[in-house]
């Protein structure tokens, strides 16, 4: 799945290596996801177009547009509708931290931009009252952050840190993840998935048996994608290490046709399997995330 600008509301972030050298994750967690919201031509909480459950009272700091003002002119009081969709629920990123995550060709790294990505989706759902908290694994889980109302500046703390430093295998950690988290939630997994995808999705498989909504962000720089590199080299695998000499005009071709033949397997899978799954190049505004996953969220809630 691609986005264009045109199709994204409020999408104006457009140069993701300006915000990685602002340095602050939460500053630009904050700056983005407010920003985006705003943009949108509708109510910033997916709870705006479900079942009304309940009301509660006005706290300083909640949306006014969710006063209910028929209310206020009974009791002259004021009183926020609660949806069902505002119900706390239990929200993970599970993010790749591996070797090969270290790449980028321009100047930001996949898990710099992971690392973003991660810090907008926990500051957003955060402000959904739901429970946050973050897995980060490369071939086993390097750290963890149980979910918690209380627990967004724990993970934001624990992102800022982060550094890829070995080689990196779904299978272990996910299936640690599973066993962890025994309440059903929504996972997020942000990866550049180097992996087969029957191992993938064998990986993931635990994480949808025990009834886990999966929404998968695939990263990848553009020059993986795009491979428009001229002159003859070694090319290093920063996963293994391992050095080959490349004439990349000889094998240009053949390597994006490799990357189109996996993109699609991944997404043929990911789909038959109900698990939603988005593309991510990491040149691209981090509003495109942002409204892949809220619009997925929107519609899981509307399924439940």
């Amino acid at each position: 799945m691609t986005l264009s600008t045109a199709t994204v509301p409020g999408a104006r972030f457009v140069d993701p290596k300006v915000l990685a050298r602002i340095g602050n994750l939460e500053l630009v967690a904050r700056s983005v996801v407010d920003g985006f919201i705003n943009g949108l031509h509708r109510s910033p909480y997916f709870g705006a177009s479900v079942d009304f459950a309940e009301h509660r009272g006005y706290v300083p700091g909640d949306d006014i547009r969710r006063v209910d003002w028929r209310l206020y002119a009974r009791t002259d009081r004021y009183y926020i509708k609660e949806y069902e969709a505002d119900s706390n629920a239990n929200f993970a990123v599970l993010l790749d931290v591996s070797k090969s995550m270290g790449f980028g060709s321009e100047g930001m790294t996949k898990l710099e931009y992971g690392r973003m990505l991660a810090g907008c989706l926990t500051y957003l759902v955060h402000r959904q009252r739901d429970r946050v908290g973050l897995v980060a694994f490369d071939s086993d889980i390097v750290e963890f952050v149980p979910p918690s109302a209380k627990h967004m500046e724990v993970a934001l703390h624990v992102l800022d840190r982060l550094t890829p430093s070995s080689p990196g295998s779904l299978r272990v950690p996910l299936n640690k993840v599973a066993e962890h988290f025994g309440r059903r939630g929504v996972l997020v997994l942000i990866s550049d998935l180097y992996e087969d995808p029957d191992a993938i999705m064998e990986a993931i498989g635990p994480l949808r048996f025990r009834g886990h909504d999966v929404i998968v962000f695939h990263l990848l720089d553009r020059a993986e994608l795009d491979f428009e590199y001229a002159d003859a080299s070694a090319f290093e695998d920063l996963e293994s290490g391992e050095q080959i000499p490349i004439v990349p005009e000889a094998l240009a071709e053949q390597y994006r046709e490799l990357v189109r033949a996996h993109i699609n397997a991944l997404t043929e899978r990911f789909s038959a399997n109900r698990i939603d799954y988005t593309l991510v190049n990491t040149s691209a505004p981090l509003d495109h995330a942002l409204f892949s996953y809220l619009s997925t969220r929107e519609r899981l809630t509307r399924v439940r």
